[in-house]
């Protein structure tokens, strides 16, 4: 008999999974904060502790952004009783490749409206004691939770975003939000926390097919520890994960729903053994795309040969035509000039095709350019990479 956690992913429509799904998840952002935030009193937050305010304050801000999330967090003092002032959590989650400069403002709204709401609320219990001397209002922890490959270049202090903070700081409001970055996190450390969301963390990371080969290689046995006792919500959070990747690398459905149902039961054995046959079918998909590419250029290589070689035998019979024409040797000379210019144009061409396919990036293929034909553009290399970028973004979508 099959486990009943075992979930079929919906074949008909593949996503990525809004890593607000997991946030939701208190038993999810509970080891999230223990793994992630060093803070004692967070060391030993449970589930339970945790509540999901989101919705009441996107309500207030009359906007809803999709992966933000605010928790309010019962602490507990050294002894295991609850304190009366709570912590309130507020995460934003940045997957997109470009880094949100303006997060900080994002930030300080939802950390304006927190305590807005909080001193509302005591004034609905005792009236003017927000106003007393004694009165204070909630900590806020804000962290953006980063799941982009490249790095994260925005500023961490309210400051910065404020211009001449240098000259009237003292009047600039200033805080730090803490930055999870799941890329600076090697899959060893993620899987040596043990729980549920790291391992979430360590699947999010997956991003081509060499990502999956490295995951290939971690330890059965601390993934099976992870899943075994894993709630039926988050297995099925993993196996949407899982599913959506494998989509991405073309594997057949019939074998991506197999390979992540294991994840749902006693079968990690199957999931391992069989990953080694996805990582081979990837990486032969990826050397056909290489050869068929490869094939392409040399078909574009031909056909510029073709042209020029078109062009010369016109020439040739120009020549013919105008042997006896006081104007043939000028005529001829242009023609000339013309010939080279278009063999040179093919050759310009069938060099950012190569590099195109040797995998440079437009800026490297713009260099490599110029210098291989600073001579033609009179040795001065600022012109050379002039010519050099112009020639990259005229021929690069053809290539």
């Amino acid at each position: 008999m099959e486990d009943d956690r075992q979930v079929q992913p919906v074949q008909e429509h593949v996503r990525d999974i809004n890593s607000k799904e997991i946030f939701r998840n208190p038993k999810l952002c509970s080891q999230f904060l223990r793994d992630n935030v060093n803070i004692p009193q967070l060391k030993q937050i449970k589930p339970e502790d945790i509540e999901d305010v989101t919705e009441r304050y996107q309500a207030y801000l009359g906007v809803e952004f999709e992966s933000d999330t605010v928790k309010k967090i019962r602490l507990k003092d050294e002894y295991g009783k609850q304190e009366k002032t709570p912590l309130y959590l507020v995460s934003l989650i940045e997957h997109k490749s470009d880094v949100d400069h303006d997060i900080m403002m994002q930030l300080l709204r939802y950390m304006v409206c927190i305590w807005h709401e909080y001193a509302k609320e005591k004034e609905r219990e005792k009236k003017g004691i927000s106003h007393q001397k004694g009165f204070q209002y909630p900590p806020v922890l804000p962290i953006v939770y980063y799941e982009g490959t490249g790095n994260w270049t925005a500023s961490r202090h309210l400051s910065d975003r404020i211009q001449a903070s240098d000259v009237f700081g003292r009047y600039v409001p200033d805080f730090h939000y803490e930055l999870v970055r799941i890329h600076s996190y090697s899959n060893e450390e993620l899987l040596d926390r043990g729980d549920e969301m790291s391992l979430l963390m360590l699947l999010n990371k997956l991003q081509n097919p060499e990502d999956f080969h490295k995951f290939r290689l971690s330890p059965p046995e601390k993934l099976a520890d992870i899943l075994k006792n894993a709630d039926p919500h988050i297995i099925k959070l993993m196996q949407d994960v899982m599913y959506s990747l494998m989509m991405k690398m073309n594997i057949p459905v019939e074998e991506a729903n197999e390979h992540v149902k294991a994840m749902g039961g006693n079968q990690m054995g199957y999931l391992f053994e069989n990953m080694e046959k996805m990582d081979i079918q990837a990486e032969r998909r990826n050397t056909a795309e290489a050869r068929k590419r490869a094939d392409e250029a040399e078909q574009r290589a031909d056909e510029a040969e073709q042209r020029a070689a078109k062009a010369e035998k016109q020439l040739q019979e120009i020549q013919k035509e105008m042997h006896n024409s006081k104007d043939a040797e000028r005529q001829l000379r242009e023609l000339e000039e013309k010939n080279a210019a278009i063999r040179k144009e093919s050759e310009h061409k069938s060099y950012i095709a190569a590099c195109k396919e040797f995998h440079c990036t437009k800026e490297e293929a713009v260099e490599r350019f110029a210098e291989k034909f600073k001579a033609d553009f009179g040795d001065s290399i600022q012109r050379s990479r002039e010519i050099a970028k112009e020639k990259v973004e005229l021929y690069w979508k053809e290539a």
